[in-house]
């Protein structure tokens, strides 16, 4: 998993994930013009609600000049004034506050909800060697969970608030020089220290901003592995492995969000001790200016916080700088899906529409690569002609290209040379939902998804009515234990069909697949993975369905497929015999036959094993043996046998007699020397901890 994480990386450093940002503006391509609106309401109000703060300097200058020009007759009157002053800003900022965090937030969220159902229909829309070469599982759960949550938070709230803080520094400006333009220049002197410390945090958050979330994804698509496939890690031991991949790619992301969280201290830190040798700087300067140049307390006090309100809004716009640039590169990655056409587009429309179809499928000529393996050549002048109606059965060993066939005839790729022809007309030329819509595919592992067996056959063809979906799980052969749950075609499958044996599965995935009437019907080693029960009324369900159908057959058991009107035999991407069953057995050296014998080889031995395994065929074994030698014992020879108790499967069956009795050491019709039960006992020392658990 941690080399797999590796090659994503680089990967993701190809495709332009690491530094690479959209414009600020870029991040708010897909709003509406009710986006528009609110986002120029909310702009107002945040440019209102950030004036708001250095209007209250002003108000706050006045109180001080009221308390200190004030007798004990007239300080109530003045502080009342100010006092108003306060109330009425209050009322507007309320006012403008509100529709500065609403505005930024909905139109925020109706973007990002935007942005999210668009990167899911541009993944969906994508070829199948999207998913081989550039894109993982765990990467795109990322985007859609993370990568959207970045985007929404740069282009939300975050947007509203920096604004806000914008205009709070120009307005502090502003009133400063109002005040007292002398005060407020010798102030300025603490800009250009709060500027280079902003501006260095901002450029190294923007440096080390998407690493963070590279690894979170890598992280998510390990956990995604591990989940998905819990039953083979569990049965290999494989939990501390996932735990250390993941804690690997999760320390990668502490430790780019320990740097962040360095840059972030440091910069707020830096700010704050400007601010406050700003405040000391201000109050000496004031006094010398009250004495010089008439200066009142309230318009020092005035141009101080002014000042300082507008100078400290730069430091509170550090976190809003870092959502932007968070959510710049989380936006390229996400515009960099969605913008992406595939070659083989299923929204492409200018094709031709397949209204009815006779079902011939032809590949002429194909020479074929897969793009994860571009240097490996899978077919070299492949040609394969299947007339309508008939059933052409693909066999041949592991790697030779049997599955690629079905592959290209459901375009989910395209061959780099040679044509793939469907009633006499190139697939590229068709539609490929219409294409789609005329096949249906049966694979070795059914994928059912984590609904009711209902939803899972209704997948097939939408609107399906009850009637057809009985009819479908009735050709399946899956009427009978359907109707045999509690809840029957509510049945619920749980994940990835948990809840059902292969056998089930398969025959609810033939039934997804014939629901919608294919004529091409592909089947992709559909027994293969199957015991010999399941396959065969799966076997006797797939007989029923390719009835007046074109049916591809790619068999792994070759028992499944001597009825087929034509076997292909393919080696090295290339068909090297042709014909039905009964033609292609006369030749004892053809391709076929030899494959035949190599199965029929193959069986033998795993029946043999089987054997060797069961401890009661061994004891039926040594029992035979034993009657043998007893059987045997007024012979010149006996059969021998050899009991060993180191490996499974160690009894020795015997290899033929002593014809001329050498190697004798016992007696005719001695009875053989019996193990001592210990010794026996200790066999089960391995063992002797699991049955105390």
């Amino acid at each position: 998993m941690d080399a797999a994480a590796k090659g994503r990386d680089g990967e993701e450093k190809k495709e332009g994930g690491h530094g690479k940002r959209v414009s600020f503006t870029g991040m708010f391509r897909y709003a509406d013009r009710t986006d528009q609106l609110l986002m120029l309401v909310g702009t107002l109000a945040a440019l209102a609600n950030g004036v708001s703060q250095p209007l209250m300097t002003v108000i706050f200058g006045d109180m001080i000049d009221a308390f200190g020009g004030a007798t004990s007759d007239n300080v109530l009157h003045r502080v009342n004034k100010a006092v108003l002053s306060f109330v009425y800003l209050g009322i507007g900022t309320a006012v403008v506050s509100f529709l500065q965090v609403a505005c930024w937030t909905i139109t925020g969220e109706r973007q990002a909800t935007r942005v999210r159902s668009l990167y899911l229909k541009s993944v969906l829309r994508q070829d199948i060697s999207f998913f081989d070469v550039e894109m993982t599982t765990g990467q795109i759960v990322s985007r859609m969970s993370g990568d959207t949550v970045l985007v929404q938070d740069a282009i939300g709230e975050k947007v509203g608030k920096f604004l806000q803080l914008v205009a709070t520094f120009i307005g502090g400006f502003v009133v400063a020089f109002v005040k007292g333009w002398l005060l407020s220049l010798v102030m300025l002197a603490c800009i250009p220290p709060v500027v280079i410390a902003g501006g260095a945090v901002a450029k190294v958050l923007s440096t080390i901003s998407s690493k963070g979330q590279e690894s979170y994804s890598d992280a998510a698509n390990v956990v995604e592995q591990t989940i998905g496939s819990i039953k083979t890690v569990a049965s290999f031991n494989g939990e501390k492995q996932a735990i250390g991949d993941y804690n690997k790619l999760i320390n990668k992301a502490y430790k780019t969000t320990v740097k962040e969280g360095l840059a972030n201290g440091f910069g707020m830190g830096s700010v704050f001790f400007i601010f406050f040798s700003s405040y000391g700087l201000a109050i000496w300067y004031g006094g010398k200016l009250i004495l010089t140049k008439g200066y009142t307390g309230g318009e020092v006090i005035s141009i101080l916080f002014a000042i300082m309100t507008g100078a400290m809004s730069l430091g509170n716009a550090t976190p809003c700088m870092t959502a932007f640039a968070e959510g710049q590169s989380a936006a390229h990655r996400l515009f960099t899906t969605i913008k992406r056409k595939p070659e083989i587009d299923p929204d492409d429309k200018t094709g031709r529409q397949l209204e009815d179809i006779k079902g011939d499928v032809e590949l002429r000529d194909v020479y074929f690569s897969y793009p994860a393996r571009p240097e490996q050549l899978i077919f070299d002048g492949f040609s394969l002609h299947v007339s309508s109606g008939t059933t052409m059965a693909i066999v041949g060993e592991s790697g030779s290209g049997k599955s690629t066939v079905i592959s290209l005839v459901e375009r989910f790729y395209d061959p780099q040379a040679g044509e793939v022809l469907i009633d006499g007309i190139n697939i590229k030329s068709l539609q490929l939902d219409s294409v789609r819509g005329k096949i249906g595919l049966v694979s070795q592992e059914p994928l059912l998804f984590m609904t009711s067996i209902k939803d899972n056959i209704t997948y097939g063809k939408e609107g399906a009515t009850i009637e057809e979906i009985k009819r479908a799980a009735e050709l399946s052969n899956a009427a009978n234990f359907i109707d045999k749950l509690p809840n029957g075609y509510d049945t619920m499958v749980g994940q990835r069909g948990a809840q059902l044996s292969g056998g089930q599965k398969q025959r609810i995935a033939i039934a997804r697949a014939i629901i919608k009437n294919p004529k091409i019907l592909l089947l992709d080693e559909a027994t293969s993975a199957l015991d010999v029960e399941s396959e065969r009324i799966v076997q006797e369900a797939l007989n029923r369905i390719m009835v007046d159908r074109t049916t591809l057959v790619v068999a792994h058991r070759l028992t499944t497929v001597r009825n087929a009107d034509c076997i292909s035999v393919v080696q090295q991407g290339k068909i090297v015999e042709q014909g039905p069953h009964d033609e292609l057995v006369v030749n004892p050296d053809g391709a076929y036959s030899q494959l035949i014998r190599l199965q029929e080889h193959n069986e033998e031995e795993q029946k043999v094993d089987h054997r060797r395994l069961d401890p009661r065929s061994k004891s039926t074994s040594l029992s035979l043996k034993r009657s043998i030698s007893r059987g045997s014992a007024g012979n010149s020879s006996r059969n021998s046998f050899n009991l060993s108790f180191g490996l499974p499967g160690a009894v020795e069956l015997p290899e033929g007699n002593d014809t001329h009795g050498e190697n004798h050491t016992e007696q005719d019709g001695e009875v053989p020397k019996k193990a001592p039960m210990g010794r026996l006992a200790l066999l089960n020392k391995p063992e002797s901890s699991s049955c105390l658990e």
